[in-house]
């Protein structure tokens, strides 16, 4: 086989509808619009409702989305006493690095879920009070970036 002999599978490729070309072609006349009405002569943009008015405008506006809002990716204390190793150094890298965290988002916040028992040295974003005195009676210390 060479590349000029390439050709598409039999059956995959079919050519597009001509409409408006006579009765015989399946689409003729009026070009699958129907009879008459807005819609077989123009465009109608999206959401109208002939006049009326239309659902995005009658249903009440609710909440609100804070455009400086920062997420961040969670780790609980459970998660670092299963894998990691007494007297490991802990950094937002070192997290993503071994899968704990997809991406940083916005930074890491260390929760205090779980009992830690290893001396760990923790490096975040943030941390909850509870996460703070686990680790520093765990013998660890804590340091925000």
């Amino acid at each position: 086989m060479k590349l000029n002999e390439l050709q598409a599978p039999e059956g995959s490729r079919s050519a597009r509808t001509r409409k408006g070309r006579g009765r015989s072609a399946g689409k003729g006349k009026t070009s699958g619009r129907g009879q008459k009405g807005q819609k077989a002569r123009g465009k109608v943009r999206l959401g109208f409702e002939g006049g009326q008015m239309p659902l995005y405008r009658r249903i009440p506006k609710r909440g609100f989305t804070n455009i400086n809002r920062k997420e961040y990716a969670v780790v609980n204390l459970a998660t670092l006493e299963e894998r990691f190793d007494d007297g490991a150094e802990i950094t937002p890298t070192v997290l993503v690095e071994a899968g704990i965290v997809k991406n940083e988002l916005n930074g890491i916040k260390i929760l205090g879920e779980g009992k830690l028992t290893k001396k760990l040295t923790v490096k975040a974003n943030k941390f909850s009070k509870t996460a703070v005195s686990a680790i520093e009676t765990a013998g660890g210390k804590t340091e925000v970036i």
